[in-house]
């Protein structure tokens, strides 16, 4: 599925073409952490369907518990994510979705991570409500 997005401030840009069949949430702890919320959605685009429009991302590297090196690509802005990869010759960019102008035709096939999952996350309906941001 063709993608584009931009960080919230709009200095990185990007297009993608990216594999929607395989598009997830993760619950792990650190994207809890990375994100600030709940849980990240993020799905993954070939090294060659995945283009830089505009700006140049700050690099974070982050240890994963299997030891696996993490690249954790964010607008050196705003500090919005917009994807990680491999640290080194990455080959496969997954795409945080919520950068793509087409989030809300994205759905998630999957949920890793989900031992670390808040209990409330799999029932928002209970939850009160509003349209737009609450005023007071």
């Amino acid at each position: 599925m063709k993608i584009d997005g931009a960080c919230h401030c709009g200095y990185i840009t990007y297009v993608a073409d990216i594999d929607a069949e395989r598009a997830g949430l993760c619950h792990c702890t650190d994207c809890q952490t990375l994100s600030g919320s709940a849980f990240r959605m993020s799905a993954p685009a070939a090294k060659e369907n995945f283009s830089l429009l505009s700006g140049q991302p700050k690099i974070y590297v982050k240890t994963a518990e299997s030891g696996a090196r993490r690249a954790q690509a964010f607008c050196p802005e705003c500090g919005t994510s917009i994807y990680s990869s491999s640290v080194e010759d990455p080959q496969v960019f997954n795409i945080r979705l919520g950068t793509a102008r087409q989030r809300r035709e994205i759905q998630p096939k999957s949920q890793g991570w989900f031992r670390s999952a808040h209990p409330w996350v799999l029932n928002l309906s209970a939850i009160r409500q509003f349209p737009k941001q609450r005023s007071g």
